[in-house]
């Protein structure tokens, strides 16, 4: 019997090959967009897209997954592993660690002290770096209360970073009022680009670049600006990154990173995931790093 599964939800993007290195289960999540299926893409982003060109208002909608697929989810993991690490999107912005944190107390009590769920205050490639973490432990054959113990203790130091291609669609998603989203359109097209960032479990502003060539080189700067220290000390950081249909701009983030930092892993590049895709819409560069000791 596998001594830990990790469970890991649709919002945390992550490769196909990772998936299945570390036997990842993830937890779908409901997507809402009745003209999804009439647009063109492969992907959400690409299809928002095809809808802003056709002039199609909607836009998609997500909702966490219901505790009973969250329950039935624990329920297989725990006939084929001895303890169950969920790694669950910040509370502040979805449901989801809610669901799983119910669906745990309607199993036994015996299954309940195997089941850990971490709300890791975060999104997107932060889930995902550490998930990876996690993954990693546990092929190592660490309980699933060691390696919810050691994630728990990561977690504040797993930083994320991103900037949208347009603020239309945190507007139009209702995240944004029309006022703030007039004026950061009016701020990138002067050159100065505002990066968001994940603080206490909530989206904010963190930083302004000014005069950044592109996406790519404003995110490199201010991640820069994070790790540079920590890095001088010692210590090892690891960064993913993710991309709402903006590949280019991605690959140019990794290769600056493995110019100027090669002692820095970039551990993937994925496409953003689809719960903070569909709010941020299509062009939006997200990166993570992670800093341990």
């Amino acid at each position: 019997m596998k001594k830990t599964t990790i469970v890991i939800g649709q919002t945390a993007p992550i490769t196909e090959e990772l998936v299945k290195k570390y036997g990842f289960i993830i937890t779908p999540f409901v997507i809402d967009w009745p003209e999804m299926d009439s647009l063109e893409g492969n992907n959400i982003f690409e299809k928002m897209r095809d809808a802003e060109k056709k002039g199609i208002k909607t836009v998609p909608k997500t909702s966490q997954p219901s505790i009973g697929i969250c329950k039935k989810i624990f329920d297989d993991a725990l006939k084929e592993s001895e303890s169950v690490v969920c790694i669950a999107i910040s509370s502040q912005l979805s449901g989801a660690y809610n669901s799983a944190v119910q669906a745990k107390k309607m199993l036994n009590e015996s299954d309940q002290s195997k089941v850990f769920v971490l709300d890791t205050f975060s999104t997107d490639v932060s889930e995902s770096l550490i998930a990876l973490k996690a993954g990693e432990l546990a092929e190592e054959g660490v309980s699933g209360e060691e390696i919810f113990k050691e994630i728990t203790e990561m977690s504040p130091n797993v930083h994320l970073f991103g900037i949208l291609e347009s603020p239309k669609w945190l507007e139009a998603n209702g995240r944004l009022n029309h006022t703030l989203s007039v004026i950061l359109s009016q701020m990138q097209k002067i050159g100065m680009r505002p990066i968001l960032s994940v603080k206490d479990g909530l989206v904010k502003a963190a930083n302004l670049k000014m005069q950044a060539k592109n996406t790519a080189q404003a995110l490199f700067k201010h991640t820069e600006e994070v790790i540079k220290k920590p890095l001088e000390e010692g210590k090892i950081c690891r960064v993913a990154i993710s991309h709402a249909d903006a590949l280019e701009e991605a690959e140019k983030l990794k290769k600056m990173f493995e110019e100027k930092y090669p002692q820095v892993e970039v551990s993937f590049i994925a496409l953003t995931g689809i719960v903070v895709g569909c709010h941020v819409g299509p062009g939006t560069l997200l990166i993570s790093c992670s800093i341990e000791k």
